[in-house]
């Protein structure tokens, strides 16, 4: 698991970076909210540990941030107060869980595997056809050992299609699951987004192709190897 600790204190920084690395988690590290997003936006993170008291901007405020990015992104907060309104505040924040200081790290690692086992009891990590793997935590496709770059719309035609690969998915099931609602939406709007996924896996040689079901819709197909 990928892990961002953000502390400005260095000695508890470096003993929680410390602890997860030896739990076998690849941790990176800041010491304030503005340094923070920019470790979280370069490259994609499954969990934070926020310390809520952070120089230029607040444990909160960087949790709110981190979720608006990729809401699937678990945050446990960490403060010294134990008051009732912060950890009211905290999860409002989009928070997954609340950590009083001091505490022992057992209990954090404890914390974390607790977390990321709810998430993948809701939320399968990927789906795989053929050789096209579709993180869904991540919102990312690759097809073998490339990225797909993909908009978020045509990573969601993709994930609805992996969904029920083989099977065809109307034109109607696509408005409603991607663009939530099939009322007042030109229905070649779909046609539009799978001519442009379609382009981009042959491209990429995914080893699966978007079919067309005259009249009725799509599905995602795997290609004969041979």
């Amino acid at each position: 698991m990928r892990i961002l600790v953000v502390d400005d204190e260095p000695e508890m920084a470096a003993l929680l970076v410390r602890g997860l690395r030896g739990e076998g988690h690849e941790v990176i590290a800041a010491h304030d909210g503005v340094a923070a997003l920019g470790e979280a936006g370069t490259e994609p993170i499954d969990l934070a540990v926020l310390d809520v008291m952070l120089p230029g901007m607040s444990g909160f405020e960087l949790c709110r941030r981190i979720k608006e990015r990729d809401e699937t992104t678990a945050v446990i907060l960490l403060t010294a107060r134990d008051a009732v309104d912060d950890r009211v505040r905290g999860l409002d924040a989009g928070a997954d869980d609340y950590m009083i200081k001091p505490f022992a790290f057992a209990e954090l690692a404890a914390r974390i595997r607790a977390v990321r086992r709810r998430d993948a009891l809701t939320v399968p990590a990927r789906i795989e056809v053929g050789t096209l793997t579709i993180d869904l935590r991540r919102h990312r496709a690759r097809a073998g050992a490339k990225d797909l770059s993909l908009s978020r719309t045509e990573f969601d035609v993709l994930r609805v299609l992996a969904e029920h690969a083989g099977d065809t998915v109307s034109r109607a099931e696509l408005l409603t699951e991607v663009w939530e609602t099939s009322e007042n939406i030109d229905s070649n709007i779909v046609d539009q987004y799978v001519s442009y996924l379609r382009r981009k896996l042959d491209l990429a040689g995914a080893g699966a192709r978007i079919v067309t079901a005259r009249g009725v819709g799509f599905s995602l197909t795997l290609l004969d190897p041979r």
